[in-house]
This record gives structure tokens, C-alpha cells and sequence, in this order.
């Protein structure tokens, strides 16, 4: 074998994510605007990913106006800041086993990331699977953290969320 680049397609591929906070969790999805996964003798060895920050969708709030509030809150500064930062990018530097190893940038901030993962191949067509665990606090996101704010009580936000990848791609 030797090595193939796959192209994600994007419509078929997807993010959700999952916040949590003292009072219950929010969730929703987010887009992959284009992304290459790489194989070499049919092993995962390398990707990147490019995530569309203004394609953040929340399911869980049902009210178009409180969605919209919470929409706008989400590209804020508070969070993503998707006005000046359009765009984050997960880098794959290495892989052992299923064990990923990578660059996660957000808000032009990069920092380390690890997560493990599940591929496929099958003939032209790759799909993949993991589920990543992000600080937010490590890329200025501090809004109610309680690494940052004292007796915040019930409005409380975790630092961490969840995003569960489901990615497909085809060979280039």
C-alpha cells in the first residue's frame, strides 16, 4: 500500500456538541467546512480539519428568539469570537495505535489536543469517529468559569465540552 488522502465530505460529515453547566447541558452542532484525513499503508497517520465557527447550531433551545440570543452569545467574544475568528482548525500531528495526537486552534490560539478514534475504510470511502474533550478556558473562553469567577453558584459553566466527530471522506 502506500499513501491516500481523503477528502471529507462535508455534507456528510458532522460535529455535535454537548456544554455542560450546574443547571443541565446545551447541545447542538457545528460544521466541517473542508478537511483531509491521511493514510499511509492503510494506517491513519496524519489530517486536518477546518471548522466553520459561524456554523454553530443549538438544538436544544426551541425558541427562535432565545436561540438567536444564545446563537449570538455562542460567536461573542465570551466564546468563539466568529467575527475575527471564523475558522478553527484541528491539525493531526501523530497517531499511535487509535491514539490521535494533534493541534486544536481556536480564536487563533493553538494548544495541544488528544483523543482516540475510530476508522474505516471501505474501497474509496473512509469514516471516522471520536470524541474530543476541550478546555475552553485555554482559548479564552472564561465566561462564568470557575477558574475565573467566584460564587457563581447555579450559572456556573463547566470548562470543558464534549465534540462527538462523525466524519466522512472519500479518496482525493
Amino acid at each position: 500500500m502506500k499513501t491516500q488522502k481523503f477528502k471529507v465530505i462535508t455534507p456528510q460529515s458532522n460535529i455535535d456538541w454537548v456544554g455542560k453547566k450546574v443547571t443541565g447541558a446545551h447541545n447542538g452542532t457545528i460544521s466541517i467546512k473542508e478537511g483531509e484525513i491521511i493514510l499511509n499503508e492503510g494506517k491513519l497517520t496524519g489530517g486536518k480539519f477546518i471548522i466553520d465557527t459561524n456554523s454553530i447550531k443549538i438544538l436544544d433551545v426551541t425558541d427562535p428568539t432565545l436561540n438567536a440570543q444564545f446563537f449570538g452569545h455562542l460567536a461573542s467574544d465570551d466564546f468563539f469570537s466568529s467575527e475575527k475568528y471564523p475558522e478553527a482548525i484541528l491539525d493531526i500531528t501523530s497517531v499511535t495505535d487509535s491514539h490521535v495526537e494533534g493541534n486544536l486552534t481556536i480564536k487563533g490560539i493553538t494548544h495541544p489536543i488528544s483523543f482516540n478514534t475510530v476508522v474505516n475504510v471501505n474501497g474509496d470511502t473512509l469514516t471516522a469517529t471520536g470524541l474530543i474533550i476541550v478546555d475552553r478556558t485555554k482559548y479564552g473562553m472564561k465566561f462564568r468559569s470557575g477558574n475565573f469567577f467566584q460564587n457563581l453558584g447555579d450559572t456556573l459553566i463547566y470548562n470543558e465540552f464534549e465534540l462527538n466527530i462523525k466524519v466522512t471522506a472519500k479518496v482525493a
